[in-house]
């Protein structure tokens, strides 16, 4: 069951990504292209980027966008650990009101892992 939130969100995203797509709006292509830059490798590396972004998106309660850089840091080895120092900062950061989302961070994290077994 646990290793279908991870195909199910991916399904969707690329699903309804494609259809933004679709429409050729310049606006939207260079704001996906913006983000697609912004966490390619630099003069920080991919994996600080993606942890920037996985603590972003917590502070800013957004259950997708926590999906996607939980996926990308799993993607890049980063340990557990790490994402869990990671998240304990964006509930500090964020407060309480950030629980809920990491309830739902560890929940991803757990079909990430359970998905490569």
């Amino acid at each position: 069951m646990e290793n279908n939130i991870v195909e199910e969100f991916n399904a969707y995203r690329s699903k309804m990504n494609d259809a933004i797509l679709q429409d050729n709006n310049k606006i939207i292509k260079r704001i996906f292209n913006l983000d697609t830059n912004a966490f390619s490798e630099g003069a920080l590396p991919k994996k600080t980027k993606e942890l920037i972004g996985l603590g972003n998106s917590m502070v800013l309660r957004c259950d997708d966008c926590v999906r996607y850089h939980l996926e990308a840091c799993y993607k890049l080895d980063v340990s557990k650990e790490e994402v869990v120092e990671a998240l304990s900062v964006s509930l500090l950061i964020g407060g309480t009101i950030v629980i809920p989302h990491l309830r739902r961070a560890y929940e991803y994290w757990d079909a990430l892992e359970n998905a490569s077994k």
